[in-house]
């Protein structure tokens, strides 16, 4: 099994210490962090009393904002959510399926999101606002409720390190079981994110992580729908190593020695889905606070 901290796993102790890079970038004239999603200015904290939104019960959601009207059309529990019209909820969704699950540098692509969306996710709560986590693997999502503060933000994190061990695991299970053939064949993302309109309140900026393979057909249909109530944004996530390689077959070796061969394409491939959204770029083979700067100095 490797290490904590060797660029294959996500670990607490990593995701909470962007917290302190965060507070250090927020003091510099430059670059201009604030332009990254979650940067907002903020004056006034508290979930208020205006009505935002209807959406899916999520455990542990407070019972008494349930929302008979809703629940009683759908069959399913909906909770209302509350805010003050200056509040601000930032909710992070990160790609955990197989494909992300490697890396050329410094970690693998699934490390280098976790990372990147803790850092939108500490910029948030630091400016009063709220976040929230869908995080996608192989099999079930995890979910994570809007709360703000740093309990908020803790819950995020958790939710983050668990979902990435239960994609490693799945991983791991496929190739001892020879399941080399699916081991990096992904779930379309358009159905992973086809329910997020459902859990994330109106006005929210949804930040997806993710290096966009498989899109899925319906793709483009799920984000004008997710699009009409809320700002979606992307942080792709590259390994631009890889633009230096030519596409073609290369062996893989593993710390047991054992070897396997992969086939890399050649970078870019679903560029032209990706005209019109709104996306940062972020080098899964450089330092976190690095990777951000280059994107926002990208844009």
């Amino acid at each position: 099994m490797a290490a904590p901290g060797d660029g294959t796993r996500v670990t607490a102790e990593a995701l909470i210490a962007q917290r302190s890079a965060v507070l250090r970038a927020r003091t510099e004239k430059k670059p201009p962090l604030s332009g990254l999603p979650g940067g907002f200015a903020i004056s006034k904290r508290g979930h208020g009393q205006v009505v935002a939104d209807s959406r899916m019960y999520i455990h542990g959601d407070d019972m008494r904002h349930l929302d008979r009207g809703a629940t009683a059309r759908t069959g399913e529990l909906h909770i209302r959510t509350f805010h003050d019209e200056r509040d601000k909820v930032t909710f992070l969704v990160a790609d955990f399926r197989p494909s992300m699950l490697w890396g050329m540098r410094r970690a693998f692509r699934s490390v280098a999101a976790a990372e990147a969306l803790a850092w939108i996710g500490w910029q948030a709560v630091e400016e009063g606002g709220r976040v929230g986590l869908l995080a996608l693997t192989e099999t079930a999502p995890v979910i994570v409720r809007t709360q703000g503060k740093l309990r908020g933000m803790l819950a995020v994190i958790g939710g983050l390190v668990d979902a990435h061990e239960t994609a490693l695991d799945a991983a791991m299970r496929a190739a001892g079981q020879g399941g080399e053939a699916r081991l990096f064949r992904d779930p379309p993302l358009d159905r992973a994110l086809s329910g997020l309109h459902r859990i994330v309140p109106r006005a929210a900026s949804v930040v997806l992580a993710s290096a966009m393979d498989s899109l899925g057909p319906g793709f483009d249909a799920v984000m004008g729908r997710l699009a009409q109530h809320r700002r979606p944004q992307i942080l792709r996530i590259e390994d631009r190593a890889l633009n230096d390689l030519p596409a073609g077959h290369y062996p893989i070796y593993g710390s047991d020695g054992t070897r396997r061969d992969a086939q890399f394409a050649r970078p870019g491939q679903a560029e032209d889905r990706l005209p019109d959204y709104d996306i940062w770029r972020v080098d899964a083979g450089e330092p976190t606070r690095d990777a951000m700067i280059r994107a926002v100095a990208e844009r």
